[in-house]
């Protein structure tokens, strides 16, 4: 096979961060790690009219992110797939911002919307853990959204986006990342109204457990990582928290008021200090709303679901 076929970087817009993963593929459709990137930008964020935009600077940072994420794929010699997911989606210039990216980098952005983006999710689920047979909720907490999946052996019956994301509700609840008891009980209410607005709930009821995916289930497994008194370990997929670990977790971050102090907690990425508190009272809706008691981490998720698909992979 011509090694541009089998080398894929696949490069996720999202509304906290840019990715990039570089991946090899072998035979067996085993997935080899060639390098990897992130880099926090928030884009979208800016109102004018009342309709988000993405600013020249948002756009000339963009740019010279995706120039970089560039070089590494030509240096790998790797096919380039961007997808962008909802601050992009959402933005009233989005055109405007994805033919500037062209124009300066000649790499093609594809909006996906948000029943695509779970279902992207899910394929990197599944070819992460063996959920061919369970029932199982899928849930990725980003930035401006949150994907649900409900899958019965591998197979999605039920995908969709409800826009509740870390970045998303730090804008309307914690404008200056600042903990307060009326804000949370204020975002918690917004949280519940939300889901329980766009998502059947009824038809979750009997799944054997649930799957999480970036951010903020990475944060909660990372921060029971370096809580646990074995050897902290290096890959965390298949790892678990129960919804006891998560509380006492949940608590821990909710007592500590400012990002600074935030920053100081192992296993807390001090870029997503700010935000973590909202994507904490998400997950801690959603363990409430669906009955979890406990949630298995997939390390595999948008990205790789880009790659999966763009080498139709089931």
């Amino acid at each position: 096979m011509d090694k541009n076929k089998d080398r894929i970087a696949a490069i996720d817009i999202g509304t906290n961060s840019f990715h990039l993963i570089i991946i090899e593929i072998n035979k067996s459709n085993k997935l080899k790690l060639l390098d990897r990137d992130r880099v926090f930008l928030r884009i979208g964020n800016i109102k004018q009219n009342g309709l988000n935009i993405i600013s020249e600077s948002d756009t000339e940072a963009a740019v010279n992110v995706l120039l970089h994420f560039k070089r590494m794929a030509e240096f790998h010699k790797a096919k380039i797939f961007a997808i962008a997911t909802s601050a992009v989606r959402e933005a009233s210039n989005n055109k405007e911002f994805i033919r500037k990216v062209f124009n300066r980098t000649k790499i093609k952005i594809k909006i996906i919307d948000g029943k695509s983006e779970a279902k992207l999710i899910f394929l990197g689920m599944k070819n992460a853990l063996d959920l061919n047979n369970s029932t199982v909720l899928g849930v990725d907490i980003g930035g401006g959204s949150t994907e649900f999946i409900n899958a019965v052996n591998g197979k999605i019956k039920y995908a969709d986006s409800v826009k509740v994301g870390a970045v998303r509700l730090s804008n309307i609840f914690f404008p200056e990342y600042i903990i307060t008891k009326s804000a949370i009980t204020a975002c918690e209410d917004y949280v519940e109204n939300q889901i329980r607005k766009q998502i059947n709930l009824k038809i979750f009821i009997s799944i054997d457990f649930a799957v999480g995916s970036s951010g903020t289930v990475d944060t909660i497994c990372m921060i029971k990582n370096f809580q646990s008194d074995n050897a902290v370990r290096k890959k965390l997929n298949g790892f678990e928290f129960s919804y006891d670990e998560f509380d006492s977790i949940y608590t821990r971050i909710m007592n500590l008021k400012t990002p600074d102090e935030r920053m100081l907690v192992p296993g807390l990425e001090s870029k997503r200090a700010d935000i973590i508190p909202a994507g904490m009272i998400i997950l801690k809706k959603i363990f409430q709303l669906f009955n979890l008691n406990k949630m298995v981490l997939s390390e595999y998720a948008l990205r790789e679901g880009i790659v999966f698909k763009a080498l139709n992979i089931k």
